[in-house]
């Protein structure tokens, strides 16, 4: 028996959602998969969420970004934010679960296919220093160097930053969202060389009404960034 199959006996392979025996790590059971309410199917170009409908291979927009001028190209998310989906996002962000990551990258990796660039720099989206200071690590970092390494893209961690905190979105109106992310970033003058004419995929955990991806992007493009394209882990569905 190899080291492999001898650590298997000592500690088996369990679901990454609710720790149930399952066949491969880094898995999920066949019950945590059902409540998992992956993206799949049709859906709008620009922010990744479902539609009805066919994917017949031509671009498709939601009502929202119809209406919403959305400053970056194109946009993919892996998984609602719902069920399971809300349970492994807030477990990722609060709950110190940093082997969620792998999963997750691997995920939105599948997710991004169709937006990919060969070239592209990889971004995250910064936390303020703040609450960096109370969560320790940045998920939307953590997973953006996971889905450069595994893209084969270069990673720049740092190349936005937040030029003041902005509290917490929750409850807040969509205006209200988009009003308080105005101006919130930035990008360093040391990283303005390393942006200039490059399209950028700017990775975060959740999309809501998408006004800190529509923020830091704005940033992205005043520091010279050719394009930008976003992509989150879990996007929030418009009645909640």
């Amino acid at each position: 028996m190899g080291m492999q199959g001898a650590l298997q006996l000592l500690y088996p392979p369990q679901c990454i959602s609710c720790a149930a025996p399952v066949q491969s790590d880094f898995g999920l059971c066949a019950d945590c998969w059902r409540d998992t309410p992956f993206i799949a199917g049709l859906v709008c170009d620009q922010c990744g969420m479902p539609l009805p409908g066919q994917d017949a291979g031509e671009r498709a927009l939601c009502d929202d970004c119809m209406t919403i001028a959305r400053p970056w190209d194109r946009g993919r998310a892996a998984l609602m934010y719902q069920a399971n989906g809300r349970n492994l996002v807030l477990a990722l962000k609060h709950g110190d679960r940093m082997d969620l990551a792998r999963p997750a990258a691997a995920w939105m990796m599948r997710a991004a296919q169709p937006i990919l660039r060969p070239g592209m720099l990889v971004v995250p989206v910064p936390l303020h220093w703040m609450r960096l200071f109370r969560r320790r690590y940045n998920q939307a970092a953590l997973l953006s160097r996971l889905i450069a390494r595994a893209a084969g893209l270069e990673h720049c961690p740092d190349a936005v930053s937040r030029k003041r905190s902005t509290g917490n979105q929750d409850g807040k109106t969509r205006d209200a969202r988009f009003a308080n992310l105005a101006g919130a970033f930035g990008v360093p003058k040391a990283r303005e060389a390393r942006l200039r004419d490059r399209d950028v995929l700017l990775v975060d955990d959740v999309m809501t009404s998408g006004a800190t991806f529509a923020a830091a992007t704005e940033a992205l493009l005043a520091a010279g960034a050719r394009s930008v394209s976003v992509l989150g882990l879990a996007r929030v569905a418009k009645d909640g």
